[in-house]
């Protein structure tokens, strides 16, 4: 059974609506933006000043954390002001992590109670134990002990509850048995689902939260999958957590929670950002927007025809490539990150482009190829010219050539081209004739030829392309109808294609206006667009070149290309920050902490640093980084290799120059250069 309805076309999962207060999740509602409070939840004037800002800003559901029994009782002073104040139309959620008894206060004042499997009536001390069957069993009935009377009060009251795993806090138990791993979250979420579901409690929302989108994909696919095995269907929050700031953490978020919804998944969301609350939610907005307007209802009736093509969706492997020498230095292949193309708007613009991405400040972010449209002779001619004059181009350039172009006018350009060109052309099903003409042409010049040709067009010219092979060949698509599906899932049918002609050239994912959902000319919307398409599918293992043609600024362009690359654990270019939004329980300024330390670490290439405000999520997150820098009492920080804090209690004024003397320590330091420092 497929995770989902298709993979090339956005239809929505059929899931139960859940009643949240007044606010319907699932369903046929529309999907619902959340948000977060950041203030301590006992200061009941600053939590409902926070929780009106979100409200006016349209966050439709709001979560205040609950982290004892005295911040649970404040709740019900906080829900009578923001009602008082005109907002009692939109529901509160308590935030539960460890203590049932916070729990069981809560629910008396919001609408809602979340809980994480992982924390709640469960200890994690990372302890290595083997369970045998009988033990697992026992532990398993002290959770339902332990659970039930939340569940059951939740009933009584009509309150909603999510069932929310984060990949940072899985229990011992699980741990043990099933790992750190996507499987051990959703066996996490089911035993506390089978136990609500035991007493006939249905008002459940599920969430699959990482700071990994990979993890965090594959998680929400493999519990939709489980739960349909059993007959369950209930709605799905989604949210990268920790996805850190600026653009990186906009396209951490928009990667994983927009590859879901255009699989058809998801019915509320949260983009976590380590900024002000209330810059959340125009984020989510727009990923909401873009992720509706291809939504199609899951046919009702007969179960539907499922499409499925060969990735598995739950475990990441790169799609096997044969491996092309572009340059000495750039390889396309299995082992090789992907490459970046930058596009420029004419053959004019190419020396001037060249020149700028030459700076030093682009050493670790290079643009390997550059690709400028050729519409005729006269821009052969200017390209010949600027070959001549340009003394440092990227390791090729790509030319994009208007269809009426015949190969022979090429001749001179490759003939003399001290370095590759890319020959970049659109082939209908009628063009035998003319494929074989640009890769022999290509081929006989020691070039590369990148073939656009459309999925639907293949048949008719596969017994082409198997007779040509691999050799000296990409493949990319151009323009995408939305009406077909979405870009994502054409690129899909476009790994399928080349599988079906055992072909293992290398894919070109083009960001371009062409595949735009719903496109508009803000730097939000190409940063999401770029991190749906682009993230999506390299999260499944597709793609070897990657260009953002949606920002013409060479520079932004190459920079957006990076940080997707990175966003998606592609190509690592610089520090990774795993960084919590900020909560009732953080302990030090977030967002003050994660600038100052990232002006100081953000040059360390390949290192992963964790910066969390406090215990609840840190030491499992810290598995997931090389170090980390933790929230241990206030005023205090503790720091970590990997799970494992190996400082405690160091007074924050002096944690900053510590943990980079840990980082010196364990050989992973380096002094900034000029472009970084």
């Amino acid at each position: 059974m497929s995770y989902c309805t298709s993979r090339f076309r956005t239809v929505r999962r059929r899931a139960i609506a859940v009643s949240v207060g007044s606010v319907g999740v699932g369903g046929a509602h529309p999907i619902r933006l959340q948000s977060m409070t950041t203030s301590d939840t006992q200061d009941v004037a600053a939590t409902v000043r926070q929780s009106i800002a979100l409200a006016e800003v349209g966050c439709e559901i709001v979560r205040i954390t609950a982290p004892n029994v005295a911040a649970s009782k404040c709740l019900k002073d906080i829900r009578a002001q923001f009602t008082a104040a005109g907002f009692g139309h939109v529901p509160l959620v308590a935030d539960i992590h460890f203590l049932p008894s916070a729990a069981m206060e809560a629910v008396e004042h919001v609408e809602k109670i979340r809980v994480n499997p992982g924390n709640y009536a469960d200890k994690k001390k990372f302890a290595v134990r083997e369970y045998s069957d009988a033990a697992y069993d026992a532990e398993l009935q002290r959770l339902h002990e332990s659970f039930s009377p939340l569940v059951l009060r939740c009933k009584t009251l009509g309150r909603a509850m999510r069932i929310g795993t984060n990949h940072g806090s899985l229990s011992d138990r699980i741990m043990n048995r099933y790992g750190d791993t996507p499987l051990g979250m959703v066996e996490s979420a089911l035993e506390f689902l089978r136990i609500a579901e035991s007493h006939r409690y249905r008002a459940l929302i599920l969430s699959m939260k990482a700071s990994n989108p990979k993890v965090m994909i594959q998680a929400y696919r493999l519990l939709v999958q489980r739960m349909a095995e059993e007959d369950m269907h209930y709605p799905l929050h989604l949210g990268v957590t920790e996805a850190g700031d600026g653009e990186d953490g906009r396209i951490k978020s928009a990667i994983g929670i927009g590859s879901l919804l255009l699989d058809g998944l998801g019915d509320t969301i949260r983009v976590s950002l380590t900024e002000d609350s209330v810059y959340e939610i125009p984020v989510a907005r727009a990923i909401a927007d873009k992720a509706m307007s291809l939504w199609r209802p899951e046919p009702a009736g007969a179960p539907p025809t499922r499409e499925a093509d060969a990735v598995d969706p739950y475990h990441f492997t790169k799609r096997e490539t044969t491996t092309l020498t572009l340059a000495e230095s750039c390889l396309v292949g299995p082992e090789q990150p992907p490459r970046v193309i930058v596009r420029v708007p004419s053959v004019a613009a190419l020396a001037p482009a060249a020149a700028a991405l030459a700076s030093p400040k682009f050493n670790d972010t290079p643009a390997e190829g550059l690709l400028a449209p050729i519409a005729g002779p006269g821009d052969l001619a200017e390209l010949c010219a600027v070959l001549g004059a340009t003394a440092r181009l990227p390791a090729f350039l790509a030319l994009e050539l208007s269809p009426a172009l015949p190969p022979d006018l090429l001749q001179p350009l490759l003939a003399m081209s001290r370095g590759r060109i890319v020959i970049v052309r659109a082939f209908a099903a009628h063009e035998t004739e003319a494929l074989r003409g640009f890769a022999d042409l290509a081929r006989r010049h020691r070039h590369f030829l990148a073939a656009q040709i459309a999925p639907e067009d293949f048949p008719a010219l596969a017994p082409a392309l198997r007779a040509l092979g691999d050799e000296a060949l990409w493949f990319t698509l151009g323009a995408h109808d939305p009406a077909a599906g979405h870009a994502i899932g054409a690129y899909r049918r476009l790994a399928e294609a080349l599988r079906g002609i055992h072909s293992r050239a290398p894919i070109w994912i083009r960001n371009t206006t062409g595949t735009a959902v719903r496109g508009d000319n803000t730097f939000l919307s190409k940063l999401l667009e770029a991190s749906f398409l682009t993230g999506a599918l390299l999260c499944d293992g597709l793609g070897d070149l990657v260009s953002i043609e949606t920002e013409m600024d060479a520079e932004r362009a190459t920079k957006l290309a990076y940080n997707v690359l990175q966003g998606a654990g592609a190509r690592s270019s610089k520090t990774e920050f795993v960084a919590c939004p900020s909560c009732g329980r953080t302990l030090f300024d977030l967002q003050t902490t994660t600038q100052r330390i990232r002006a100081q670490t953000g040059h360390l290439k390949g290192v992963k640093l964790a910066i969390m405000g406090c215990i609840v999520n840190g030491p499992g997150e810290m598995a997931d980084a090389d170090f980390g820098y933790v929230g241990g009492a206030p005023g205090k920080i503790n720091l970590y290799v990997g799970k494992n804090c190996v400082q405690y209690n160091i007074p924050q004024a002096e944690a900053d120059a510590r943990l980079i003397a840990l980082i010196k320590e364990h050989g992973k330091w380096v002094e900034p250069g000029p472009a970084t420092a």
